[in-house]
């Protein structure tokens, strides 16, 4: 065994048996079944109740991946926030598989209880070179630790270890690594880890210096255990909510910016578009002409600002990065009036943005009823295809609605509504998630909840062809097929 993966092997055998931090516990149990977190945030005291509520289990969409498909042995790996009973908002992090072959799901293994209800804490996975599956458990801000997770087998899911990661400080001294937010991992053989993640930072901001700005960074890894410092990506005003992708070796953040001013200031306000990438690890960043950039960002009118949409009033609420055939970023994303939900914002706009190699284009794709109706981006050569909440559901300017699928055949310039993926749903459905080299049985993964009030959470994922299948509540064995919806 190399020497690197001996002490990578020790380091996990010797905290196996330790406690992990603030009584969380890793507990490798089978859960009965599949069931959902319900989450709420801003009470609004009119007929919409919350800012945004529903069935989170797959949010937001600064977490990624939730699902990655592993050729070595045709399964999808997945992970999702939720509940070992439809009566509880407790959240614990589930990882499950579907088996491309047999067409099974595995009961789901309960890792570990996160000890809040907050679904911004939700889980992301991902596989290793060995195949092992690896599981960061998320924080929203800095109240709850976060924890690394390991298989203790490659492509298996019944057992976790808890790992003992590390990183650099600003002093270069190694602490604990055991608190990030919004996390977005990526796996390179070779390289190993680049997850791109937000920390926050006190005593920064012009107006207001007890707020936090949410800087965005990313952080590298050469075998999960050992972290490089986390370097900031963008650092203006209150900060930013990244959401990226991934072509060959090309890493790429696209980005909104948050107002530090008197008035209308904070995350409520986010605004302006922005857009820049990797081609190499995260050793040099540039903008979608190749520009090189010094990272981190400051200026609000920096060369990566794909929109200005701050001078237009408009909120920007981004969705799912993907890549055209020549490996040219198309961001895909909303826009709005304002954060309060209710049609006096709208419209709410979905838009791609699309680098044509010479200059952005951005052409509207379609029109919701809710800032946080994200929806995810494919693209098959010369198809694109969207699958979102963009049709109203059961609870009308709620998080979420009915799925549905677009298609453009001309590079986002003109979309069609494909199929309907949810009609007559009573719960609306939220954050369809793309996985990670998604293959044709399995190509989004979401929940759904009522919008308006806790409810039950169901988990569903749909094939290529727009069927949907709902992840069953109750198992009797290890392996059962998936319920069909028609």
């Amino acid at each position: 065994m190399p020497f690197r993966l001996l002490f990578v092997f020790l380091l996990l055998h010797s905290i196996s048996q330790a406690q992990p931090q603030a009584g969380v516990k890793t507990l490798n149990q089978k859960a009965t079944g599949y069931q959902g977190i319900w989450y709420f945030i801003g009470k609004t005291g009119n007929e919409y109740v919350h800012k945004y509520s529903g069935g989170l289990g797959t949010y937001p969409a600064n977490h990624y991946p939730f699902s990655v498909y592993a050729p070595a042995v045709q399964k999808t790996f997945f992970c999702y926030g939720g509940v070992t009973d439809s009566t509880s908002q407790e959240l614990g992090h589930f990882v499950g598989f579907f088996d491309h072959i047999t067409g099974q799901v595995s009961r789901p293994t309960l890792l570990l209880n996160k000890q809040t209800n907050d679904a911004h804490d939700n889980p992301v996975i991902q596989l290793d070179a060995q195949g092992y599956v690896w599981v960061f458990s998320t924080s929203h801000g800095t109240e709850r630790p976060s924890f690394v997770h390991r298989s203790r087998q490659p492509y298996h899911i019944d057992a976790f270890e808890r790992v003992p990661a590390t990183r650099l400080d600003a002093n270069g001294q190694r602490v604990a690594f055991d608190n990030f937010s919004y996390v977005q991992s990526y796996y390179q053989p070779g390289r190993g880890f680049l997850n791109l993640m937000t920390h926050y930072d006190r005593g920064v901001l012009a107006f207001d210096a007890k707020k936090n700005r949410r800087t965005i960074s990313y952080i590298t890894s050469p075998d999960g255990v050992t972290w490089s410092a986390w370097q900031d990506v963008a650092v203006m005003e209150e900060g930013h909510y990244q959401t990226s992708g991934q072509a060959g070796n090309k890493i790429g953040s696209a980005f909104n910016m948050h107002p530090n001013t008197r008035i209308g200031s904070g995350l409520d306000y986010r605004t302006n578009l922005y857009y820049v990438e990797t081609p190499d690890f995260g050793q040099s960043w540039q903008t979608a002409n190749g520009k090189t950039m010094t990272l981190p960002l400051k200026e609000i009118r920096s060369p990566a600002l794909v929109k200005d949409y701050k001078s237009e009033g408009k909120n920007v609420y981004i969705s799912d990065l993907n890549y055209d055939a020549a490996g040219r970023p198309v961001i895909l994303y909303l826009t709005s009036k304002g954060p309060e939900p209710g049609p006096q914002n709208g419209p709410y706009q979905w838009h791609v943005a699309h680098w044509s190699g010479t200059a952005w284009q951005i052409h509207p794709v379609a029109q919701s009823d809710h800032n946080y109706d994200m929806g995810s981006l494919y693209v098959r050569g010369k198809i694109w295809q969207i699958i979102g909440p963009v049709e109203a559901g059961a609870q009308a300017f709620g998080t979420g609605g009915n799925l549905a699928l677009l298609e453009s055949r001309d590079e986002g310039k003109s979309w069609l509504r494909v199929k309907a993926l949810t009609p007559g749903s009573t719960r609306n459905h939220a954050y369809p998630r793309r996985p990670v080299n998604a293959q044709s049985g399995f190509v989004a993964f979401w929940a759904d909840g009522n919008a308006r009030q806790f409810s039950p959470s169901r988990l569903y994922f749909c094939d290529e062809k727009g069927q949907v299948f709902q992840l069953p509540t109750t198992m009797k064995a290890d392996l059962e097929k998936p319920i069909p919806v028609n």
